[in-house]
């Protein structure tokens, strides 16, 4: 196993994305800290991860507050000795445009997935350095944070900032044996998340709406198949793994080709 006697916090475990990376990389060995705003989101991937034979932790979480931040790290830490990987994965949707986002939901919108990252990456990097670990840092972006997405102008602003934050903090953090890299997801196939729900003992979401979205930007992407979070599961244990050992301040698509495509060219048309 990849990751075998590591200790990994993920921020923002709900069954979709955080869910699939954190049970992605305790396949791979790790012990998990689930952190979510939602308790029912920490604990639900918590316990199911326990259930399985796994090391877990839940803990509820405001990531845009430093106290909260520093204590949840003080706590993991506490419990597991120290912390090996952090997934930075927290977010806010919100789809609004530059002329109807109010500045108080920007800012939030920005805090939870910019100032969010900062501060776990500040206090696990620390956390770290006190003790010698040569950790993982990895930042969840997105396709919309390399494309200009309209009026989803807070989320597509933050993801971006996040590739350049990834960057900068590389390069601050590699004298201490610190790798931080990014991963890119595109919209992601829902049914698997799904699946997962009902794993952790929830009800199954009605999806019946929004398939025809996820529909459409299927026939768009050129692999003419949408990544599930499993995907980004076994990227992310590979990024955090030594396999990926001289691999720092870049970011790796898991996107079915999605940025790479030319903009006129329609693969559904072409197939």
């Amino acid at each position: 196993m990849k990751l075998k006697d590591k200790v990994a916090l993920v921020t923002g475990t709900s069954p979709n994305i955080g869910g699939g990376i954190a049970e992605g990389l305790a396949a791979e060995g790790a012990a998990l800290i689930c952190v979510d705003a939602s308790a029912a989101n920490a604990t639900d991937c918590a316990n199911y991860l326990k259930s399985t034979g796994g090391k877990a932790l839940g803990i509820t979480c405001d990531v845009t507050d430093q106290d909260a931040v520093a204590a949840a790290v003080q706590k993991a830490c506490d419990t597991f000795g120290r912390i090996d990987v952090l997934v930075n994965n927290a977010v806010v949707f919100n789809k609004k445009g530059v002329l109807t986002m109010p500045l108080d939901e920007w800012r939030k919108q920005i805090d939870v997935i910019l100032t969010g990252a900062f501060l776990f990456t500040k206090h696990v990097a620390q956390s770290m350095i006190e003790r010698k670990v040569r950790g993982n840092i990895i930042n969840v972006v997105s396709t919309a944070g390399h494309q200009g997405e309209p009026n989803n102008i807070g989320y597509s602003t933050a993801k971006s900032g996040l590739l350049n934050f990834t960057r900068s903090a590389a390069m601050e953090l590699v004298k201490h044996g610190i790798r931080v890299n990014s991963l890119t997801p595109t919209a992601t196939d829902p049914s698997e998340s799904v699946e997962r729900a009902q794993r952790w003992g929830r009800p199954a979401p009605d999806l019946s709406a929004v398939r025809p979205v996820f529909e459409m930007y299927r026939s768009r992407i050129p692999m003419q198949k949408l990544p599930a979070p499993s995907d980004y599961g076994r990227a992310t244990a590979f990024i955090a793994s030594s396999d990926a050992e001289m691999m720092t301040g870049t970011d790796l698509r898991i996107d079915a080709g999605a940025i790479a495509r030319y903009w006129p060219w329609d693969p559904a048309a072409a197939r």
